[in-house]
């Protein structure tokens, strides 16, 4: 019978991504209530005249496409982190920061938005009025979601997987969940407090036999298995009691994951097929079509970019250090191909005389052109050829060289499987990490480019280009 309905329960991973974003959900619907009634106000002065209400109801798609504008424009912002709506000044600074870049680029597209009225006053008042009216909305909420109880957690494991994860609930998701603390059959563990992190320690609570009174005594919601052997016979009847109590059990790597947007490969252990890529949606036939279609279209654009800077940028290179105008570099794209990969040359020339290198911050390699075009990411934009060569994609993992990835393929674990989609001049970790300069940041970088395989959609790209084109304005590539 318990078998029967463990086996008729939703996914674990469906019921946890629900529960962790109910939150999200509450913050979503109120902003885009309170961004499409500053709309309203901003079109008609006489919004509460049946003319005003008719000519309101006759346009729906202008409110429509704000509210994907702004869902797009705010998931780029990281305004719905947990960790941002945990802290209401973050949360009211990144709203505002999106109802300012949300209502410019709604201005700006012709034919499908409003027309500015003959005064151009009305209009322009939207975005005044935009962050007026979503700040107070997140202020409210930020005032009464606090006073809902958190989800109250036990772990599984009080080792590094567990301890791992009790940090990141501890930050990432301090918000929605409260750590009660540790279950371990090791009779050492359960001597004193463990340390999480500064000024964090959690117990031991016993063994796997105490779960099911815990589950009731705290009135737990989630246990999560933070262990990296298999589930033995014991152990899994004991889960079954959890659930039957009606606490969810999720793994360490599905959690992690939802609450960090990367894939913890590391804490994977024998349970493998909890965390990795096995059927990602790059594995569609109508994906690959639509995903191709997208690069054919940027690589074309970015083109038209490239041949009308090329002049200028290529003139400025030579007079400031005279030698190539382009870097051509070896990379591994997709099944470990190897491709030629071009760059603007930001080095001076024979930079790697003494062999392959990490590129360092303040690098005195890098020529004064050099430092400009990074900080922009201009040295990345002949890689658009790439692109249409069909060697890269405009997102995902970015391609390493064949040294370095023989190197991390030998020492961590799944490197490889970044080589099941093709490369991007932008990707998931790229906007998340930043360039990697070591074995620890790609181990970081890989957790994320596993994270991109698994949820690869048009979605995901979209927000990837749109943080990609923050960074650009903000200048933040490497210097």
């Amino acid at each position: 019978m318990r078998v029967v309905q463990a086996l008729t329960e939703p996914s674990q991973q469906g019921r946890v991504a629900l529960r962790l974003s109910e939150r999200r959900v509450v913050v979503a619907a109120t902003d885009l209530l309170a961004l499409n009634a500053a709309l309203c106000l901003a079109l008609s002065r006489r919004f509460t005249s049946p003319d005003g209400l008719r000519w309101l109801g006759d346009r729906p798609e202008w409110f429509l496409l704000l509210s994907g504008l702004w869902l797009l424009v705010a998931r780029g912002l990281d305004g719905y982190e947990a960790r941002t709506l945990s802290r209401l000044p973050d949360s009211l600074l990144a709203s505002t920061k999106a109802v300012l870049l949300t209502g410019l680029v709604y201005l700006l597209i012709p034919y499908i938005t409003p027309p500015l009225p003959a005064s151009r006053g009305g209009l322009l008042l939207f975005p005044a009025l935009g962050c007026g009216l979503v700040g107070a909305g997140r202020l409210i909420v930020g005032l009464v979601l606090p006073r809902m109880e958190p989800l109250r957690a036990v772990i599984v494991g009080a080792g590094w997987a567990g301890r791992t994860i009790a940090e990141v609930l501890s930050t990432d998701g301090q918000a929605a969940y409260r750590v009660v603390g540790f279950v371990d059959d090791d009779p050492a563990k359960q001597v004193r407090p463990l340390e999480i992190r500064q000024g964090c320690a959690l117990r031991v609570l016993g063994d796997r036999r105490v779960l099911p009174d815990l589950v009731c005594r705290h009135r737990i919601t989630t246990v999560v298995l933070a262990i990296t052997r298999e589930v033995d016979a014991e152990l899994l009847a004991i889960l079954l009691d959890c659930l039957e109590r009606g606490a969810e059990v999720v793994p360490m790597p599905v959690l992690y994951e939802q609450l960090t947007g990367r894939v913890p490969v590391e804490h994977v252990g024998e349970n493998w097929y909890v965390a990795l890529p096995l059927s990602h949606p790059g594995t569609s036939q109508l994906w690959q079509f639509v995903k191709r279609g997208m690069d054919v279209v940027l690589g074309g654009a970015g083109l038209a970019v490239l041949l009308g800077l090329l002049p200028w940028i290529a003139l400025a290179i030579y007079l400031d250090n005279p030698g190539p105008i382009f870097y051509v570099q070896e990379r591994v794209g997709k099944g470990g191909r190897i491709f030629r990969l071009y760059k603007f040359r930001t080095m001076v020339p024979d930079a790697e005389r003494s062999g392959p290198q990490w590129a360092r911050r303040n690098d005195p390699r890098v020529t004064r052109v050099g430092r400009f075009l990074r900080a922009t990411h201009l040295d990345e934009l002949p890689q658009v050829w790439n692109v249409l060569l069909g060697e890269m994609s405009a997102v995902g993992p970015r391609p390493e060289r064949p040294e370095f990835v023989e190197e991390f393929a030998r020492t961590i674990p799944f490197y490889q499987l970044r080589h099941a989609v093709k490369p991007g001049m932008a990707g998931w970790a790229l906007v998340k990490q930043g360039y990697a300069a070591g074995r620890e940041d790609a181990l970081v970088r890989l957790q994320y480019d596993l994270y991109y395989i698994k949820h690869q959609s048009l979605w995901l790209d979209l927000v990837i280009l749109l943080k990609a084109f923050l960074r650009v304005l903000g200048l933040k590539g490497r210097r």
